[in-house]
C-alpha cells in the first residue's frame, strides 16, 4: 500500500521510538492511506509542511485492526486512556479509565502494526465527554463518523519500520490545509452539540452503566 505521514520536515526514514510515547497509541510512526488528512495534519501548527509518501507491505506482519469487526469503540478507547495525557481529573473519569483498562485493553505490543482511528482534538474531547460520564456510548459511537475522522496507520514494530520504503514528499500549503482541518474540526463540533440536543432513551448506555453492570468484550450491547 501506499501511505502518508504529516510532518513539517521532509522524512525520508522514520526512526523506530521517535515519536512521543502520548500519541493514540504510544510510540510509532503514524500513517495514513489519505494524502488530504496527511497534508492537513502537516499543517496543525498553522505552518506549511509535508505530505511525506512510502511503499509498505504489511503482508507478513502481524496487524491489529480496532477497526474490525471483532472489536469495539471501547478498545479503541481504552488504547487512547493508556497513552493519551491531559483526560478529566474527577474520579468517575479515573475510575472509568482503569475499568477500560482492565475490560477494554489490547496491548499493541504483540503487533507489528495497529489501524485505528485518529483522535484528533475534537474527537479527544468526545472520548472525554463519554468517560466522564456526559455523553452516552451511542453518541461517541457517532462522533466518530462525525468530521470524517479517518482511519491511520501506526508502525510500532522494529520489524514494521524495515517494510517502509520513502517514495517522495509533497508540499502542503498551511493556508489551505490548516483551514481545511480547522473547517473539519468546526464542522465536527457543530455535529456533536446538535447530536447532544436530542434526548437520550432509557436504554442509552452511559459509562456509569458499564461499570455498574459489569460489562466486557463480547456484549451485544456495546456493539
Amino acid at each position: 500500500m501506499i501511505v502518508y505521514h504529516g510532518s513539517d520536515h521532509v522524512i525520508e526514514v522514520p526512526v523506530y521510538n521517535g515519536s512521543k510515547r502520548a500519541n493514540d497509541y504510544g510510540y510509532g510512526f503514524y500513517a495514513s492511506e489519505n494524502k488530504e488528512l496527511a497534508k492537513e495534519w502537516a499543517c496543525s501548527k498553522n505552518r506549511n509542511g509535508y505530505a511525506n509518501s512510502y511503499e509498505a507491505d504489511l503482508s507478513d506482519l502481524s496487524v491489529l485492526n480496532l477497526n474490525s469487526p471483532e472489536h469495539n469503540i471501547l478498545n479503541w478507547l481504552a488504547i487512547l486512556a493508556k497513552y493519551r495525557t491531559y483526560w478529566q481529573k474527577t474520579s468517575i473519569a479515573e475510575d472509568a479509565k482503569e475499568y477500560l483498562q482492565q475490560n477494554f485493553f489490547i496491548d499493541p505490543a504483540p503487533y507489528d502494526v495497529i489501524i485505528g482511528y485518529r483522535a484528533d482534538d475534537s474527537y479527544f474531547s468526545f472520548a472525554q465527554d463519554f468517560v466522564a460520564g456526559a455523553t452516552s456510548l451511542r453518541r461517541l459511537s457517532e462522533a466518530t463518523r462525525l468530521g470524517k475522522l479517518g482511519e491511520q496507520i501506526v508502525f510500532k514494530s522494529e520489524a514494521s519500520f524495515s517494510k517502509i520504503r520513502f517514495i517522495k514528499a509533497e508540499t502542503a500549503d498551511a493556508a489551505e490545509y490548516f483551514e481545511k482541518k480547522i473547517s473539519r474540526d468546526r464542522e465536527a463540533q457543530r455535529a456533536y452539540r446538535n447530536s447532544k440536543k436530542s434526548s437520550d432513551s432509557v436504554n442509552e448506555l452511559f459509562m456509569l452503566d458499564i461499570m455498574r453492570e459489569g460489562i466486557q468484550n463480547g456484549d451485544p450491547r456495546i456493539r
